[in-house]
């Protein structure tokens, strides 16, 4: 699974391939396509990382098959839709590129390498005051798991702040202390973290993610 900041450039990489491909029958996107409520979409399903009254199930397993034909869904689902999609295909990138045999690259269930993932991909988007002035200011959409508003928006003002700058030890730290199961070894995971971003290889491999997910 991808984390934060690169669903929303792996998103992006979506756009571009639509304005300059259109649809085809492999790449079908919503009648109307609302790109801000995709993107809201996009990074909705790890909502449960905040509130462990919302399932796995509930968030990741909502759609079969998980492709990029998005023609029946609103903007939010299909962005929604389109998570599920990258984290699929990025764990066949890695596993493709023998990433997990990498020491570390599995550490905290994968954690230390999403986290560097978002480090190396940030610059690949260039409009994040966008983002953030949008994510503070999300409007309410019905996702059908009973999300209380509260929640809704407190995970997007924590992506907000994220988005901020570039991914450095100071903002994963706060990333991190709003995620309660993360709080009891954010030391060991930012360690991971740093010592994976020393290894070439596993750099390397995170960066042709970037290149193959869509």
């Amino acid at each position: 699974m991808a984390s934060q900041v690169s669903h929303i450039v792996y998103a992006k990489k979506y756009f571009d391939r639509l304005d300059k491909i259109g649809s085809d029958e492999n790449n079908i996107p919503p009648k109307k396509l609302d790109r801000d409520e995709f993107l809201l979409g996009c990074v909705f399903p790890d909502i449960r990382r905040i509130d462990s009254n919302i399932t796995r199930k509930e968030t990741h397993l909502k759609f079969d098959p998980v492709d990029l034909n998005f023609s029946k869904l609103s903007s939010f689902e299909a962005g929604w839709k389109f998570h599920l999609y990258c984290d699929m295909k990025r764990e066949e990138i890695l596993n493709a590129h023998k990433f997990y045999e990498i020491a570390g690259a599995g550490d905290f269930y994968g954690q230390a390498a999403k986290s560097l993932e978002d480090e190396l991909v940030y610059d690949e988007y260039n409009n994040w005051e966008k983002i953030r002035h949008y994510f503070n200011n999300p409007p309410r959409i019905e996702n059908g798991i009973n999300v209380e508003i509260e929640t809704f928006n407190l995970w997007y003002a924590i992506l907000s702040k994220y988005f901020e700058k570039k991914p450095d030890e100071k903002s994963l730290r706060i990333f991190f202390t709003k995620q309660p199961h993360h709080q009891s070894n954010i030391n060991e995971l930012m360690e991971s973290t740093f010592s994976l971003g020393k290894n070439k290889k596993a750099v390397e491999i995170l960066e042709k993610v970037s290149e193959e997910i869509v």
